[in-house]
């Protein structure tokens, strides 16, 4: 039953991309013939990628996930909130030691406050200065505790801006001065990188 719940969390987080295939579907077809395929090749002969990754650092992550991961070979990326990595320290290193990836999620995790959860974090009533706060300190908590500097972020709820009215703000330049580039899943479409 627990393996079940596992499998059934891991199937929920799946992002695939498929590329490449030769019964590549009609719509993938028609995008890729007005472009010349650059020369990315797959590792391996390799023609998918499948990224798993986990958002807000919760306890099931660390406390049933970890070993369904070890015992299937997996790696996953795991977006922690930083205020909760100290409830499973010893599990978040864990996660390190076991080679999973740990991205940025900020501090507190703010949303917009049209979401009852977060009214007393709304992203609306923050500017700039403050989100880059959340990033920064996250970065700190995170080398503090587990010992490695995040290079990717996910946005809390999705959501890319501060403020509200005439002084919303997008925060995706704050982001992109400090983590990897989030640009098109397709390999061939990266541009540079900060790698």
């Amino acid at each position: 039953m627990r393996n079940t719940a596992c499998l059934s969390m891991i199937a929920a987080a799946v992002c695939c991309t498929i590329c490449l295939s030769p019964q590549m579907p009609a719509q993938q077809s028609f995008l890729l013939r007005g472009r010349a395929m650059k020369s990315f090749h797959w590792p391996d002969g390799k023609r998918a990628a499948v990224s798993l990754s986990f958002d807000d650092a919760r306890l099931s992550q660390v406390d049933t996930g970890l070993g369904l991961f070890r015992k299937l070979g997996v790696r996953v990326t795991f977006f922690v909130q930083s205020a909760h990595i100290q409830e499973r320290l010893a599990g978040w290193k864990q996660a390190v030691a076991d080679g999973h990836e740990i991205g940025n999620h900020t501090v507190t995790h703010p949303c917009t406050g049209n979401y009852a959860f977060s009214l007393k974090n709304a992203l609306e009533d923050y500017d700039l200065r403050e989100m880059a706060e959340q990033l920064d300190d996250a970065n700190t908590q995170i080398r503090r505790m587990l010992g490695v500097t995040p290079k990717t972020f996910a946005y809390p709820c999705g959501q890319k801006f501060v403020g509200r009215g005439l002084d919303v703000r997008s925060y995706v330049p704050l982001v992109a001065d400090r983590f990897l580039d989030e640009s098109s899943n397709d390999p061939d479409h990266q541009g540079d990188s900060q790698e």
